[in-house]
């Protein structure tokens, strides 16, 4: 079984940027990578200075060039399981592929978007049915943009919308109904309501361009503002004992993630994480960040294992020296 320093699971801009820390300390390092990025229906990345405007694919293959440039391996594929030996070590299983060996492991494995049911929109998802007004805002700026309410903290998030476009409708949807105080808020920044759940949405010419409420009424919109739950990627953790926790804002649950300590370590010995399967609000270059933290940490970790078995060898050959003479004495 092939051994490295470190096994990566995920080569997101996480896992990437920590296998690339790694490799530049001359760690061996391999990734596993299934090659389903979250942000894989996006046009560009945002909000990554030096990158702005950068294709999602393109940054991940810049990335695998980097990590090769220093002797890190790539592997295509998904991990079926992970197990972690009482020598502290953890064999990596790819589907189809011969099981790894790794000193320290990190996981990087992200989130999935759980979108609400209303026909049509799953396909437009990260185009023009958008989530995130800091990664896809400045884009569909000034147009008339639609936010489907779901929860309480869609009033929020039909605020954020608003200081990108003065043609903003709330369709409240499945949201809890709203207060006269709310309701002043959003008539103060001409934000109208639109009440009735909302069956699908409208395309033409491959574009947005109405939302279509069950009474068959179609309000005409460029753009579709969502809030998807986030359910942390965490499957191959819980054998390990890593369970997800809620995530609540205002008594509401955005989604799942699994709660880290510094630098991403984990409960486990030897286990780290980063991105968005422990963090759900983390953007790309976040991610990135917090893959470059965690890196730094697993190398220090090993640096501390090696540190502390040179110095028992280095006690062997006096204690075997010691013992030679002792024994002299006893003859």
């Amino acid at each position: 079984m092939k051994k490295y320093d470190v096994v990566v699971v995920g080569g997101g801009a996480a896992g990437l940027s920590g296998a690339v820390a790694l490799a530049r300390s001359r760690r061996s390092v391999l990734v596993v990578d299934a090659g389903e990025p979250r942000n894989a229906p996006a046009g560009h990345v945002h909000n990554y200075l030096g990158r702005e405007g950068t294709p999602p694919a393109e940054l991940l293959a810049i990335g695998r060039s980097e990590l090769a440039g220093y002797g890190g391996e790539v592997m295509n594929g998904t991990v079926t399981s992970i197990t972690r030996h009482e020598d502290g070590e953890f064999t990596v299983q790819p589907a189809g592929e011969p099981a790894v060996r790794a000193r320290r492991l990190l996981v990087t494995t992200g989130l999935k978007d759980e979108l609400p049911e209303v026909a049509g929109l799953a396909r437009r998802f990260g185009r023009d049915v958008l989530h995130c007004p800091y990664c896809h805002g400045w884009e569909v700026r000034d147009q008339a943009i639609g936010v489907l309410a779901t929860s309480p903290m869609s009033l929020h998030q039909a605020q954020m919308w608003r200081q990108l476009s003065d043609d903003v409708i709330v369709f409240r949807h499945t949201a809890p109904a709203f207060d006269v105080s709310e309701l002043a808020e959003l008539a103060a920044r001409g934000i109208r309501v639109v009440d009735g759940a909302v069956a699908a949405i409208e395309v033409s010419d491959d574009r947005l361009s109405g939302v279509r409420l069950e009474s068959g009424e179609v309000v005409a919109r460029e753009a579709l503002a969502i809030a998807p739950r986030f359910a942390a990627r965490a499957e191959l953790l819980a054998p390990l004992g890593l369970t997800v926790e809620d995530v609540e804002l205002n008594g509401h649950v955005l989604g799942t993630q699994v709660p880290t300590g510094e630098s991403g370590a984990t409960a486990v010995p030897g286990l780290w994480l980063a991105g968005n399967v422990t963090n759900m609000m983390a953007q790309v270059s976040v991610s990135a960040s917090a893959g470059l933290a965690a890196g730094a940490a697993i190398n220090r970790s090993l640096i501390e294992e090696e540190v502390a078995e040179a110095v028992r060898r280095s006690g062997e050959p006096d204690r075997t020296e010691r013992a030679v003479v002792a024994a002299g004495r006893k003859r």
